[in-house]
């Protein structure tokens, strides 16, 4: 059984669908194939790639209710060489985006099922999650406490000669927990739709979300785009940005 993974994310690196795809990845058998699409650059690549599998599994953040811009051409080429080629695979899918509840992806659910029945493919549902953005940061924020965890350890050894500290190892172990509790929801769902995607079965529309009071979210969500709007797309930006508007001519006809 071959499962492609499509990572549809425009971001060169650290996004969470890489991250959810490597989720997934942990509860599927067979081989496992990821692909990137980024652009139309690799479209070529990824369809070369689906017309033997038995599953392809999209993930994709939501952009204001619908795909990132650069998917749906994909859809259209892809249900295009299914259809001349007689391809047939199962379409799986993780929707992550930035609102807290997951059910916000519901529109991109029905777009994919609309793709895979105009294309004669299988439409096996999907998982919508919410506060997307955060989970990736708690993956971040994990590797960062191993680090931190792995150079105590050395620290205490020189100093103490302790090879593992229980007061190092239970405060490890503490942080760990609420970095799983927080994806606790994502965990469940991924390892059930895995199960279903190594017996090509139909899982459905599932949704869940950081596991999170909304009100702390909130708070932390708009700190996170107020410093990523500045700094990206704000005031920095237009003040050192080398392009420059294009000069407006304006013609009178008498």
């Amino acid at each position: 059984m071959k499962t492609v993974f499509i990572n549809c994310s425009p971001k060169k690196s650290l996004s969470a669908s890489s991250y959810l795809i490597s989720l997934q990845k942990i509860f599927v058998k067979g081989e496992k194939v990821v692909e990137k699409l980024r652009n139309k650059g690799d479209y070529q690549r990824v369809l070369d790639v689906i017309k033997d599998a038995d599953n392809v599994v999209f993930s994709l953040p939501l952009y204001i209710d619908c795909l990132p811009s650069h998917v749906l051409p994909f859809l259209k080429e892809a249900e295009t060489m299914c259809k001349e080629n007689g391809v047939k695979f199962n379409v799986y899918s993780i929707i992550n985006n930035g609102f807290i509840e997951g059910c916000q992806s519901e529109p991109v659910l029905r777009i994919l099922k609309n793709f895979s029945d105009r294309a004669g493919l299988t439409f096996c549902g999907g998982i919508g999650i919410g506060g997307g953005v955060m989970l990736n940061v708690t993956r971040i924020m994990f590797l960062v406490q191993i680090v931190i965890f792995v150079l105590n350890l050395v620290l205490n050894f020189i100093q103490n000669g302790l090879v593992f500290p229980v007061g190092l190892v239970l405060g490890f172990l503490k942080s760990a927990g609420i970095i799983l509790f927080f994806n606790a929801g994502v965990l469940l769902f991924i390892s059930q739709m895995g199960f279903k995607i190594n017996k090509s079965g139909y899982f459905g529309k599932k949704y869940t979300r950081i596991l999170i009071p909304s009100f702390i979210f909130i708070i932390f969500a708009d700190i996170f785009f107020i410093v990523i709007s500045v700094f990206k797309g704000g005031i920095f930006r237009g003040l050192f940005s080398k392009k420059q508007p294009d000069d407006i001519t304006i013609s009178k006809e008498n």
